[in-house]
């Protein structure tokens, strides 16, 4: 990832995330501490998601249903 995209990135918060997943926002620290989604610190200590990466988890997880 260059320096052009992560400053255009947007940083969301874990209860932002987690709104999109519909999850607990404990969750998605869970997920960050086990590696499935890259975090970023605030100098308070805060984490940070991508949200371009955020939006490509959601889509890998998301499938589109079919008419039948």
């Amino acid at each position: 990832m260059t320096a052009a995209t992560t400053a255009q990135d947007a940083l969301l918060t874990p209860g932002q995330v987690a709104a999109l997943f519909h999850v607990d926002p404990k969750t998605v620290t869970r997920w960050a501490h086990a590696g499935r989604l890259g975090s970023l610190r605030t100098p308070g200590g805060h984490r940070r998601f991508r949200e371009s990466e955020v939006m490509r988890l959601l889509a890998s997880l998301t499938t589109e249903a079919t008419a039948r």
